[in-house]
């Protein structure tokens, strides 16, 4: 039996093609919440955003500690693993949670 995430490590595109970082319990809600503006300060002023990128993590405090990791990752590293990841979802693998578009 297949158990979904306890945490996630989300990456948002942000409409000026900027990263931002951050960790949820529920990928679907948090991305909304941050396209509607109210995910906070950074992403309400770089509207519109997109997901990019949504690992999964073993519990909250793996995903917070993952979170300050890609945080300190130069923008290089961060647009590398983006693109690690795209590559997966499109090998049809780790294709992560359900957003709905």
């Amino acid at each position: 039996m297949t158990t979904s995430p306890d945490a996630w490590v989300y990456l948002l595109r942000c409409g000026d093609g900027s990263l931002y970082t951050g960790w949820t319990t529920d990928v679907a809600r948090r991305v909304a919440e941050h396209a509607a503006g109210r995910g906070g300060r950074y992403t309400a002023s770089h509207l519109p955003v997109a997901l990019a990128a949504a690992l999964p993590m073993v519990d909250a405090t793996a995903a917070r500690r993952e979170e300050a990791r890609i945080k300190r990752l130069p923008r290089a590293a961060k647009q590398a693993l983006v693109e690690s990841y795209e590559l997966l979802v499109a090998a049809g693998v780790g294709a992560g949670p359900a957003i709905p578009k």
